[in-house]
């Protein structure tokens, strides 16, 4: 197989949504499907027995949600296909924004009782502003929930995506018997099922709904509604328009039950033939086709401990174009120096496998020592800067203090790797030299504090401080910046790559110190 064959055949994307809408459940299904597992992990709460593949950190497994990204590949229809599988918790949405760089089109999905949820409106809106293809999976048809309707008019306020459903249900909770594929035009019968196996039974051709035979395998009256609602729906929404999908002007939506295997594969099969192979990516410099023969690519997530019996960390890498080689040497654009991987790895979760090349869409995993961040390009030698992948600014602080003296170096390793992740960031006060952490939420202390205890063997204790807000600074006068800095000396700390930060006690005090410095450009995120 040729070059642009192999990049016309790779299918990146992210699966979203709330937490708890069943998007891990999905991803495990897809990969049941796609001959990727055996057996699916039962998420329950905080029950859990068998963990999820893509939660393989261990306070997810204990906890019962997802706290970092995890990567997936698997074949499927000769197709190569990566899901990125993000957390949906608020706590850890700045994980989330920055894999959506890194995908070309997203699954979101929705509880079919709980409708959008405010989470999912602020994901969605990172796609709707790079125009990234959505597709739409309704979720547990088995529970009673809202009607179909009603559901698309709640995705089309509130997502404000034009949305078109390629498949519809036909009875919910205790009365749900299945769904009518639009796509397809098949009926899928219901049954619970946990397992990987396609049940051909269950599906019966049915192209045309007046067919007398729909009475025989419903029932009379959900034949008569099917029939109806799916008559309304051809008149209010736009035919399917492919083109239009992939411009991110069009969502199809699919209805089914992950936990139950029912209408994932409809959708996966759908979304391997709809959805966009690798997309261009774009730079400081320039528009970076993936059919263009030289290496490039860019790192958007960095995880620590990735093994713990190993103290590894792993710098995940986007190809953007040409094909990355093992052993080859790739200029480090920040750095300017050249590096070599010996053993580049792609992912079924924490499950890893060396590789000798990768393709355009592909996830690679480098070893990391500490040189990467988050953002870094790798080039063959073309300087590139890619955009989009900014640290945001702190909405929660504490203070974080040595619990025991006797591994004060594990502690400094364990916070210097884990604010290398990008999920916290950590500050120092210049005055006292003090270490101030600072998150979008608050369960990410409480994980902070596990990982440092479980995978560092550092203890950690958290005190109060009253901020309100962290900023970087610029000016264009380095004289300006020095005068500020001095004048609120209380105030400043340095990031963890010794940025000069301005941490605000209250939004008075930041908009006085706005208006009292004019020349100083005050940015709430790292990038600028």
């Amino acid at each position: 197989m040729n070059f642009k064959e192999e990049i016309k055949r790779r299918r990146t994307f992210a699966i979203i949504s709330h937490p708890d809408a069943g998007k891990t459940t999905l991803t495990e299904k897809l990969l049941l499907f796609g001959g990727a597992i055996q057996t699916a992990g039962a998420v329950k709460s905080n029950k859990i027995k068998h963990s999820t593949t893509s939660d393989f950190m261990e306070i997810e497994k204990q906890r019962g949600i997802s706290v970092a990204t995890s990567v997936m590949g698997f074949e499927y229809n000769g197709l190569k296909v990566n899901i990125l599988d993000t957390p949906g918790h608020q706590d850890f949405a700045e994980d989330t924004f920055r894999t959506l760089t890194a995908v070309d089109s997203v699954i979101v999905v929705i509880d079919v009782a709980k409708g959008v949820e405010t989470q999912t409106e602020k994901l969605v809106e990172v796609c709707r502003m790079r125009d990234t293809p959505v597709i739409v999976f309704i979720n547990k048809l088995d529970r009673d929930g809202k009607d179909a309707f009603t559901l698309l008019d709640e995705i089309e306020l509130k997502l404000k995506l034009k949305v078109r459903p390629l498949s519809w249900p036909i009875g919910m909770g205790p009365d749900f018997k299945g769904v009518y594929n639009l796509y397809k035009q098949e009926l899928l019968l219901f049954r619970a099922n946990t397992t990987g196996d396609e049940d051909e039974d269950n599906i019966i051709r049915i192209t045309d709904l007046d067919d007398e035979t729909l009475e025989t395998h419903v029932g009379e009256r959900l034949a008569n509604e099917l029939r109806e609602e799916v008559g309304m729906a051809d008149e209010v929404y736009d035919k399917f328009d492919e083109e239009r999908y992939r411009e991110g002007q069009l969502s199809p939506v699919f209805f089914g039950s992950a936990i139950n295997n029912f209408g994932v594969k409809e959708l996966l099969d759908c979304f391997t033939e709809i959805a966009p192979h690798p997309q261009p990516t774009h730079t400081e410099e320039r528009e970076i086709d993936p059919f263009e023969n030289k290496f490039s690519g860019f790192v958007f997530k960095i995880h620590a401990n990735i093994d713990p019996n190993h103290r590894n960390r792993i710098a995940f890498v986007r190809v953007s174009s040409g094909l990355f080689e093992r052993n080859k040497n790739y200029l480090h654009i920040r750095s300017g120096k050249k590096l070599k991987f010996s053993s580049p790895t792609s992912f079924m979760a924490s499950k890893k496998e060396v590789v000798d090349e990768a393709f355009p869409g592909d996830i690679v995993g480098l070893h990391d020592s500490g040189k990467f961040k988050i953002g870094d390009t790798l080039s063959e030698g073309e300087v590139l800067n890619f955009k989009g992948i900014p640290s945001f600014s702190p909405e929660m602080f504490k203070y974080v203090e040595n619990a025991d003296p006797m591994k004060s170096k594990q502690l400094a390793k364990g916070l210097d790797q884990l604010m290398d992740e990008g999920v916290a960031q950590l500050f120092t006060q210049t005055m006292n030299n003090r270490k101030i952490i600072g998150t979008v939420g608050a369960l990410q202390f409480e994980v902070i504090q596990y990982r440092l205890k479980h995978e560092y063997g550092a203890s950690c204790r958290y005190t109060p401080v009253r901020l309100h807000k962290a900023c970087w600074l610029s000016a264009e006068n380095d004289a300006d910046l020095t005068e500020f800095m001095k004048k609120k000396q209380r105030s400043i700390a340095l990031d963890k790559d010794g940025k000069e930060v301005f941490l605000a006690e209250s939004a008075w005090m930041l908009e006085m110190a706005q208006n009292d410095f004019p020349k100083i450009q005050f940015h709430f995120t790292s990038e600028f």
